[in-house]
């Protein structure tokens, strides 16, 4: 299927570790930025790929393709990293209170080495016993960018056509307003009133990065996803409205004054049904790990019995099977957890060593159990319940903080950086796999991606701290054009009422636990379900379009091979959105940073008497002309 490298060709240059570490601090840019505008951290191996493989043709260097895996593992530490900061330490900033740089680094580093250990006794399970069985999208897509960027031709081209058109596209939208970014039903008139009376309106981002993503997907797992969001809009949100419309609903003691029918549908699916999907994500991961209960025996096995063997026992390892020796990986286990317990009892997280400890036994349990849930998610579904599992972690550090006798401010602020450590751990997770089943495609070495990871991650916790604050001074979390920051917004919501003699809303994830249950029963994949309940609507639709184009363009005819080689052009148009995506929002906070302000305020601004602005009238128009040119474009083929 793809280009194996030549056993002898550079792995781990000057030249490799150099360009994956400048890839690690431009992609935390890009990662945070579409994280906190969209909700969703994209697998910035793609981007990344495309870029070295495109550097390395231009400067003219031959044989790069093990080079160009190395700076595509470094560099893929930024969106891992980015993802664990993001979905929890600007909750921080929300809640009012203020985090330090040392808090966002050490959180970010320790949870990210954490992620990597825990991971690593797992590899051989999900790369190689497991290949074939697991769709892998994003490993797939980026194996493919590397092997046609190794050998040039149209591939390369196709990819550089496709980059520029949808970051020309996101450009467009995020910085001149041209179109607007989301449609909505309640734009029409008969909308507006079924979104005002029923709570029923359907929202769709008209984004490239977020249709590319859709289509690396696919169909059936974009459509289980947005089925979930489907139950949440067409069915639970108007039940809340028809059964209780008249009633004020507080399950958090938080001193919710309005009834549900003085909501809008957007405010109660943050109030009450996305705690659904959150009670739903949970009970689909602890389903996952009892399924994985014999992966982990196995895992642990594996690594006891590598623990024993002498140096020079046993039959030769191949060095494309070659992993950081187990001897290592416990002992950087053990150093990673008394490290995050001296950030716990000595960085000012928490009051005192014992509360340290028990923060610390949070962080080692719920990190290693939930390994094999991201893993399983990302090379099932190609993303990473991580935000969904990381606010379960907050219920239990909360009520855990709560019992040692840590609340109020001080506890809000323990439990968000103690969750940020886990969410980074997990995030890190699901994204190293996909960094390890591109190797294994490949032939590269484990044992190499495995130990410059590392130097990958400190330089992307140190940048993340930096971004963050210039991201809260430019936009800020909270009030008028600030970023969206959904999983972190969340996260304060949770956190708030239970360390200020409030509960968390356990009917609601009950009532999330049971579907998750009964989709397990009728196999269906919860996790992939449960995602979609949690993620707002209007990510989800695009991806379902993404994931419909998928499937159409690589079932127009009877010859496999053709539709399999329209399938592979389509993914490398679809890799195309999401790094001209990502690449152009970064350009465009930058301009927004430096105060350069060239949006349309006017054209996108409701005038009176109007339901919609003259952008979002419009948006449908060069949304169906992207969709008109990805699907014109991979039938070429």
């Amino acid at each position: 299927m793809s280009k194996k490298i030549n056993p002898n060709s550079p792995q781990v240059t000057p030249y490799s570790v150099t360009l994956g570490l400048i890839m690690t601090v431009l992609f935390s840019a890009a990662a945070a930025y579409l994280g906190l505008k969209v909700g969703q951290v994209f697998e910035a191996a793609i981007p990344i790929a495309i870029l070295a493989v495109g550097i390395s043709g231009a400067l003219g260097r031959k044989d790069s393709l093990g080079e160009n895996v190395i700076i595509q593992s470094i560099g893929a530490c930024s969106g891992v990293i980015v993802a664990g900061a993001i979905f929890t330490l600007p909750a921080i900033y929300i809640l009012g209170l203020d985090v330090s740089f040392t808090h966002m680094f050490l959180s970010s580093l320790l949870g990210g080495v954490l992620g990597i250990l825990f991971l690593i006794p797992f590899r051989k399970y999900f790369v190689k016993e497991m290949d074939g069985q697991y769709p892998f999208p994003e490993a797939t897509a980026t194996t493919q960018v590397l092997a046609s960027g190794e050998s040039g031709g149209k591939g390369a081209r196709t990819l550089a056509v496709a980059g520029l058109i949808g970051g020309l596209y996101d450009f467009a939208i995020a910085t001149f307003g041209a179109w607007g970014e989301t449609i909505s039903t309640a734009f029409l008139r008969v909308g507006h009133v079924v979104a005002d009376k029923a709570k029923v309106v359907l929202k769709l981002n008209t984004g490239a990065a977020v249709l590319g993503l859709g289509y690396i997907i696919g169909f059936k797992y974009s459509l289980i996803i947005c089925l979930g969001s489907l139950l949440v809009w067409l069915i639970i949100i108007p039940g809340f409205n028809l059964f209780w419309g008249g009633q004020v609903l507080d399950f958090m003691g938080s001193g919710i004054a309005q009834t549900v029918g003085q909501m809008s549908a957007d405010e109660i699916f943050r109030t009450y049904a996305r705690h659904i999907g959150i009670g739903g994500i949970a009970t689909a991961g602890i389903i996952g790990i009892i399924k994985n209960a014999g992966v982990i025996k196995s895992a642990m096995g594996l690594a006891v019995s590598e623990f024993g063997k002498k140096g020079g026992a046993g039959a030769k390892v191949e060095e494309s099977d070659r992993d950081i020796k187990m001897k290592t990986v416990v002992t950087g286990i053990v150093l990673a957890l008394l490290a995050v317990f001296a950030f716990f009892a000595f960085g000012g997280v928490v009051d005192n060593v014992w509360q340290a400890l028990v923060g610390l036994l949070i962080v080692a349990v719920i990190s290693f159990l939930f390994t094999t849930v991201a893993a399983n998610a990302i090379a099932i579904v190609g993303s990473n319940p991580v935000s969904g599992m990381t606010i379960m972690t907050l219920i239990i550090t909360a009520l855990v903080l709560v019992a040692v006798g840590l609340k109020g401010n001080a506890g809000m602020v323990a439990a968000m950086v103690i969750g940020g450590v886990v969410c980074t751990a997990l995030s890190m997770a699901g994204g190293f796999i996909t960094d390890l089943k591109i190797g294994y495609n490949l032939g590269t070495t484990p044992a190499k991606q495995e130990g410059w990871k590392f130097l990958g991650t400190l330089v992307a916790a140190a940048t993340v701290g930096g971004v963050m604050l210039v991201l809260n001074k430019t936009y800020g979390f909270v009030g008028e054009g600030a970023l969206v920051a959904p999983q972190a917004n969340a996260m304060a919501a949770v956190i708030q009422p239970m360390m200020n003699g409030g509960s968390a809303p356990w009917l609601l994830y009950g009532i999330g636990a049971a579907i998750a249950i009964l989709l397990t029963v009728f196999k269906v994949p919860a996790l992939a379900f449960c995602l979609g309940m949690f993620i707002p609507l209007d990510l989800n639709l695009p991806l379902l379009v993404g994931g419909a184009i998928s499937w159409y363009v690589s079932s127009r005819t009877k010859d496999d091979a053709v539709n399999s080689a329209r399938q592979e052009k389509g993914t490398l148009i679809a890799s195309g959105f999401i790094a001209g995506g990502a690449l152009m929002g970064v350009v465009s906070a930058i301009l927004k940073f430096t105060g350069v302000d060239w949006f349309l305020s006017g054209w996108n601004s409701v005038a009176a008497g109007h339901l919609a602005s003259g952008a979002e009238a419009i948006a449908i128009i060069p949304f169906l002309l992207l969709i008109f040119y990805m699907v014109r474009a991979s039938l070429k083929k």
